[in-house]
């Protein structure tokens, strides 16, 4: 009875020319979505990933390109690799100045649990307490934790990180997650215990999931500059009125593959993980399957793990399975050109061809060919298209390589974001639903 007594109200209040705000007459709906993440690995292979190090009294402070932006952030850490707790003796999130230096006025602490101190069980992730914090759009968010001198006693080196940062980290010496202009010890281009940011957003907000190799993951672009094509993608849905209640994650890890463990899990046992469950997703795209090609003529000794065509496409078939039981669009990309792949197999040797064969050849096209005409994926990005040479299309255009053969520069990283067709996040009748289910949504007010 009250409720209708204020409805009532409202409307004489709107008759007699009175603003009555919408957020009085209804509050907004909100949920959790992810803004970034980084796929936790672990180190497997040290001449190809090498050993991240460890960490004794210090405080890593770690810089993050985030996505869709808001007015409450939360902080997943993570110790999934561990063997031992993690402790953290004092985190902090803030947004940069330049290099190590944030602004001051920003500084906030994180708390789990209540507590400005906290250890991250061995095998597990950990989610903070929600932070009050006004994070622009496309902001570098940064996040800072210090590790006391007692952990380093008991555990191996950092057993959970992010190998392919493109980003620098800051080692700090001491406690200074605090601290505006703190004094930096030495820095590293991985990154470290955290693997997901995500904002308090309107319900019509969601997720797009960029699940991926090296190309996704941004190699070859330049370090510091956020020119992978997921943050580009970010930036062309953000400057759109019509889909700024969209983010852009980066799950891609380097030298993974779709079937087969190399780097990080393989995608078919980490899809769960690192695309389904992301808070608020509602489309995956996938752009994996070049490893699956080419690893296992680069290295010696692996021949056996040679996949065919078929096979890969049986496991893109499963993402898309796995994908549609959770209510998500899912989009195939198609695979970009290697043929004048160059890698060095260890550190500092000479780079060997051996990653492209004319068989492999014939696995790509046999799968963009399945991926472009298949009809099986809600929708197709061609990333081959965008970024080949039109007189050699088994190369890569040259100005779109970063000089391996394999992988994008910055350019061919904006040619790639630049080739996907807004449209594809514009799915009719979806915008009042949950994103993951099939349930209706509060409309939102925003």
């Amino acid at each position: 009875m009250k409720r209708f007594s204020f409805f009532l109200r409202c409307i004489a209040w709107i008759a007699a020319g009175v603003y009555v705000p919408l957020s009085w007459a209804q509050p907004t709906a909100t949920h959790w979505v992810a803004t970034w993440a980084a796929s936790p690995q672990f180190e497997e292979w040290p001449l190809v990933v090498p050993e991240p190090g460890s960490f004794r009294n210090q405080t890593v402070r770690q810089v993050f390109r985030v996505s869709l932006g808001g007015e409450r952030i939360r902080i997943r850490f993570t110790n999934e690799y561990g063997d031992n707790p993690l402790p953290v003796s004092a985190a902090s999130v803030s947004l940069r100045s330049a290099g190590a230096s944030v602004v001051a006025g920003t500084l906030r602490p994180v708390t789990v649990g209540g507590s400005r101190s906290f250890t991250i069980p061995a095998g597990a992730t950990l989610d903070s307490d929600p932070v009050d914090f006004l994070l622009p759009t496309l902001a570098d968010l940064v996040v800072s934790f210090h590790i006391p001198t007692e952990w380093y006693e008991l555990s191996k080196p950092a057993a959970t990180f992010h190998h392919l940062a493109s980003q620098t980290t800051y080692i700090l010496p001491g406690n200074q997650a605090m601290v505006a202009n703190p004094s930096v010890e030495k820095t590293s281009t991985s990154w470290f215990f955290i693997s997901g940011v995500s904002v308090q957003a309107s319900l019509r907000s969601s997720a797009i999931v960029a699940i991926g190799d090296s190309i996704t993951d941004g190699q070859g672009s330049s370090v510091d500059a956020n020119q992978r094509w997921p943050n580009l993608l970010s930036e062309r849905l953000l400057g759109a009125s019509s889909h700024r209640h969209l983010s852009v994650v980066n799950a891609g890890i380097a030298g993974n593959r779709v079937l087969t463990f190399f780097v990080g899990p393989d995608t078919l046992t980490r899809f769960h993980r690192d695309a389904l469950s992301a808070p608020g997703v509602r489309y995956v795209i996938v752009l994996q399957g070049i490893n699956d090609i080419g690893i296992p003529s680069w290295l010696p000794g692996i021949a056996f793990q040679h996949k065919s065509a078929e096979q890969i496409i049986a496991g893109y078939r499963r993402l898309i399975t796995e994908a549609r039981e959770r209510g998500l669009k899912i989009f195939g990309a198609t695979l970009t050109p290697f043929a004048a792949t160059c890698l060095p197999t260890v550190p500092l040797f000479p780079c060997s061809s051996a990653y492209y064969t004319e068989d492999g050849e014939g696995k790509r096209q046999a799968i963009n060919a399945w991926i472009r005409g298949g009809g099986e994926f809600d929708g197709v990005i061609d990333f081959d298209l965008a970024v080949r040479d039109p007189l050699r299309p088994t190369f890569l255009k040259r100005e779109f390589d970063s000089g391996d053969g394999l992988h994008p520069s910055d350019a061919g990283y904006r040619a790639m974001a630049a080739a996907i067709d807004l449209a594809l996040f514009e799915t009719p009748g979806l915008d009042s639903l949950i994103p993951g289910t099939d349930k209706p949504g509060v409309p939102a007010l925003d």
